[in-house]
């Protein structure tokens, strides 16, 4: 399926506003959407398309969007996204409420029969059911799905959007054609894997360390092993994107005693930012929170997020964070860990990295339980 020919179905609905969060499957859908947005499309047509902090804000976004036109939006997201949208769907859009038509695109990762890594399993089967389980209407499109059952199953959907229904297209993987995209830089030169591999050793091998979803973790993994032929201190967190700092916030209140790094994403930090508020005000020492920034979704697709413009280091120094720098080399990186070492007080590092990873980067041989074993046997003695 072209994501031009289903984008002009949803410009047919009326609907220009679209609004999400990346997700690898959605990867040409949103990537026509940017062009649309830029008056770079073959066919005319132009989205205003924006790229949220967390799909809930996105759903707010859309709300929006509707009050002021009378006409629905388009909300995307991965399916791990749908926990963030219960609150806005079920409080604010549904009927019993406002009442506000919307049109929802939702990526299947996980889907029965279809391999996937372990964070997207219970999701892919729990997908259609939690739809459904909010009133909403749910369609499932894939690379099958020829142009004219698509017209069809547009009828129905104008049919529901006029009685301001909620609706979904579940997406298959492969749905939309692969279309060729230009290579996204950010001109920086410091190696997100280079940078984590410095982390590392300049970290030692004893203290606990909490990384974040996708790549990163990924990258975790692979360089903890190539450094210190083991990984068992390393808590990989493969899901649950935006909460890996909580994570480590909780382990460190149990353990007062243990110094505690957490590798966080620029996109992860962006989804639930109110944690580094949180944790600025409980103020643990040894706590160390690293934000890996490459300004973009990479484990997705490298679409930008939803403020690639931040400062975390300033964001940090404002809500309360003692000590706060920025490397974006491997120097600066060892003289941020200096004053670290002098001083115990939280500490944020924001260390600024290019875009791109190895085509053959790894991914965990081990389960999410048997690293959760491993880790808790490894850091709890």
């Amino acid at each position: 399926m072209r994501a031009s020919y289903f984008c002009k179905k949803l410009s047919e609905l009326g609907i220009d506003t679209v609004s999400g969060v990346p997700d690898s499957l959605l990867k040409n859908f949103c990537e026509y959407l940017d062009k649309s947005q830029k008056g770079e499309t073959e066919d005319g047509i132009k989205f205003k398309h924006f790229t949220a902090e967390n799909e809930g804000g996105a759903a707010g976004i859309c709300a929006g969007a509707y009050l002021a036109t009378g006409r629905p939006a388009c909300l995307y997201m991965q399916n791990s996204g749908i926990g963030n949208v219960v609150n806005p769907i079920c409080s604010l859009f549904h009927r019993d409420v406002y009442n506000i038509p919307l049109l929802m695109l939702v990526g299947w990762r996980g889907e029965p029969g279809v391999k996937d890594e372990p964070q997207h399993v219970f999701q892919g089967k729990a997908t259609i059911k939690l739809l459904e389980d909010m009133d909403i209407v749910t369609f499932v499109i894939s690379k099958e799905t020829s142009d004219e059952e698509l017209d069809s199953l547009f009828i129905e959907i104008k049919k529901l959007l006029d009685d301001n229904k909620q609706c979904a297209f579940v997406v298959k993987k492969g749905t939309f054609a692969d279309e060729k995209s230009e290579a996204k830089t950010n001109g920086r030169k410091y190696v997100r894997e280079e940078a984590i591999g410095d982390i590392l050793k300049l970290i030692g091998e004893d203290d606990p360390v909490f990384s974040t979803t996708g790549k990163i973790s990924r990258e975790v993994y692979e360089q903890s092993d190539k450094i210190y032929s083991n990984h068992e201190r390393c808590f990989l967190t493969v899901g649950s994107m935006g909460h890996t700092s909580m994570i480590a916030f909780g382990y460190k209140a149990n353990h007062p005693e243990k110094r505690v790094f957490c590798i966080d994403g620029d996109g992860a930090v962006l989804m639930h930012m109110g944690s580094m508020a949180f944790i600025a005000e409980q103020q643990p020492d040894n706590f160390v929170h690293i934000v890996i920034n490459n300004n973009a979704h990479e484990s997705v697709g490298g679409m930008d997020t939803a403020a690639k413009h931040a400062d975390f280091s300033m964001i940090a120094k404002d809500c309360g964070y003692k000590n706060v720098y920025v490397a974006e080399n491997k120097e600066e990186l060892e003289k941020a860990f200096n004053m670290i070492e002098a001083n115990p007080q939280l500490s944020l590092i924001e260390v600024r990295v290019a875009l791109g990873a190895r085509d053959d980067l790894g991914r965990p041989k081990e389960s999410p339980q048997e690293n959760k074993t491993a880790f808790m046997n490894k850091v709890n003695g």
